[in-house]
């Protein structure tokens, strides 16, 4: 990443490329039925995520409830649907406010000599944290909520961003356009803005595609410990957790919201593959 990555401006025809390579087309496809899956969820879903029916306890998948009913009666399929709107919506999130603070430490450090030790200790600081132990430290200082698991996430992924923004900047900040920007008295925000984040954009969207994984993730990983969102809200990390005390009885309730987890990142890790090789100059060659 320390190289400097095609500027995205530059790759017009960037998705009809990355649709070419067969892995990244998968990947796109089972993204974007997963996507509209949420968004259709108030449609698609036969019940309310929150309906109880004790009569229907444990019950097997079937016509009547595709994927069987949880240890309360309620829709495996019409809960699955709904978490799907809270995963993909915290990943969103936390990828944008991860973006935020990545560039605001990476250009700090990488362009301003002064500031690059402070800002890169604060940075290795950050990192030196296990990703899981960091976020359940900053969520119970937060507070259980949607929000909070997002400023949590965000603050937990923002230095891999930042490192792989530093490393670009140290580089661009030394080139000739930059050197003469300054010369001939460009304000510093317009040659970080125009000049330099616009070429730390590819590097940064490839990243911003596995930080969504991983956001994805960490967020079943603290609703399985019951640390994040509230349990009221349909997870897939929640349904997991309250499906393994029934694994015998009723494989269903962990069984179906675990390989959405799966199918999910795995498909974000495909199309991020793909635009890492087509961003890369070091791979384009090769493609």
């Amino acid at each position: 990443m320390a190289a400097v990555a095609t500027p995205l401006h530059a790759e017009p025809g960037l998705l009809s490329r990355l649709v070419t390579r067969r892995t990244s087309l998968v990947g796109l496809i089972i993204l974007g039925v997963i996507a509209l899956a949420a968004i259709l969820a108030p449609v698609i879903a036969p019940y309310s995520p929150s309906k109880l029916s004790i009569a229907s306890r444990l019950d097997a998948p079937s016509l009547a409830h595709l994927f069987g009913t949880d240890d309360l009666g309620r829709d495996v399929f019409t809960r699955m649907l709904y978490a799907a709107q809270v995963s993909l919506s915290v990943g969103l999130a936390v990828v944008v406010l991860a973006s935020i603070l990545g560039i605001i430490l990476g250009l700090t450090s990488g362009f301003f000599r002064k500031a690059d030790a402070p800002v890169s200790r604060l940075i290795d600081a950050m990192m030196a944290f296990p990703d899981i132990l960091l976020a359940i430290a900053l969520v119970a200082a937060l507070g259980a909520s949607a929000t909070n698991v997002v400023i949590a996430l965000g603050i937990v992924y923002a230095p891999r961003l930042a490192r792989v923004v530093r490393a670009s900047t140290l580089v661009i900040r030394e080139l000739p356009y930059v050197e003469a920007a300054r010369a001939l008295g460009v304000p510093t925000p317009v040659i970080l803005v125009r000049h330099v984040l616009r070429n730390v954009t590819s590097p940064l969207l490839v990243q911003g595609t596995f930080i969504f994984a991983n956001a994805i993730l960490a967020e079943a990983g603290l609703s399985f410990l019951g640390v994040g969102i509230s349990p009221d809200i349909p997870t897939w990390g929640t349904m997991i957790s309250v499906g393994r005390q029934y694994m015998d009885q009723a494989p269903w309730i962990m069984m179906y919201p675990g390989g959405a987890i799966v199918v999910t990142v795995l498909s974000l890790q495909l199309v991020g593959d793909g635009l890492r090789d087509l961003l890369d100059p070091r791979l384009a060659k090769d493609i």
